[in-house]
């Protein structure tokens, strides 16, 4: 009788953990903005920024986050790596790529988890088929050529021991392939590389993999813990001023599995890079995570 009743009491439990996630599973994420100036721009251009998917589902066929980037009307979608999870079948995550794709231009790079899945190079052909760009130590042209948008794979993707050789060299190519002049953009999945980024010639790096530190505590703490980081991580998420001319926006990420996120939702990262003048990044530490 005991038993009986334990297994009622379980299988209530595990009916209301799947209505909630099924309700989490439709809710929009948070749209984050963040306003970034320039004496180099003329006009402003507008990213949406999806880091750290995993593979996750937002509404029946991904509707609830494509609304979400749809009605920020971004000139270009830029994904930061972990889209695609290795422990979670990929179909929706491939189904948001092709969505966003025929609707923006798509420009991406890979991450950690996507490297563990062993099928990297068949990930990026998809890609490519469904539209993306797929940034590996590449430089192209937006905005009439005002702005480079440059890219690097994850370490992870480098052979053993090799990582930091092949990445160094994948951000070499961008450092010289960018145009002269130019707004410099570089899209890189982990923040923690900063001593590298400082010295890319980057006017922006956008990352994700941190995924905010999962925990935070409003006024006092930007995020616990983060790969790489360890625990009180500086890089969790929110905007950082790395030297005088490079700043860095780290994206909270879109996952919602393993690990629970605590004061910490995922968010949605829409970039306006707008004309000198323009209103800029606000003063807020918490949200933007300013050293």
């Amino acid at each position: 009788m005991k038993s009986t009743k334990n297994y009622v009491v379980a299988a209530g439990i595990a009916a209301f953990s799947l209505i909630l996630l099924d309700k989490a599973s439709k809710k929009a994420p948070k749209t984050v903005r963040y306003p970034i100036s320039s004496d180099k721009l003329s006009a402003p251009m507008r990213f949406a920024v999806i880091a750290d998917l995993h593979s996750c589902r937002y509404g029946p066929c991904q509707k609830t986050l494509i609304a979400a980037v749809k009605k920020e009307n971004p000139d270009a979608v830029l994904f930061a790596g972990d889209i695609v999870d290795d422990q979670i079948p990929p179909d929706d995550a491939y189904l948001l790529f092709r969505r966003l794709a025929k609707a923006f231009p798509c420009y991406y790079v890979s991450g950690n988890h996507e490297f563990r899945t062993g099928h990297i190079d068949a990930i990026k052909r998809k890609l490519r088929l469904f539209g993306v760009t797929v940034l590996e130590g590449d430089t192209v042209a937006l905005s009439d050529g005002e702005i480079a948008l440059s890219g690097v794979d994850d370490p992870a993707c480098f052979s053993k021991g090799s990582d930091r050789f092949g990445w160094r060299r994948e951000l070499e190519r961008c450092r010289r392939a960018a145009m002269p002049g130019a707004y410099r953009i570089l899209l890189s999945h982990r923040p923690e590389r900063v001593q590298a980024y400082a010295k890319s010639g980057a006017d922006l790096v956008v990352c994700g993999h941190a995924h905010g530190g999962q925990v935070r505590i409003p006024f006092l703490l930007n995020g616990l813990y983060a790969p790489k980081q360890g625990l009180f991580p500086k890089y969790a998420g929110g905007y950082y001023r790395l030297t005088e001319k490079t700043a860095m926006v780290v994206s909270r990420g879109l996952s919602r599995i393993r690990l629970p996120r605590i004061f910490n939702p995922p968010e949605l990262v829409v970039i306006d890079l707008l004309p000198a003048g323009g209103k800029d990044i606000p003063q807020d530490p918490i949200r933007a995570g300013r050293d």
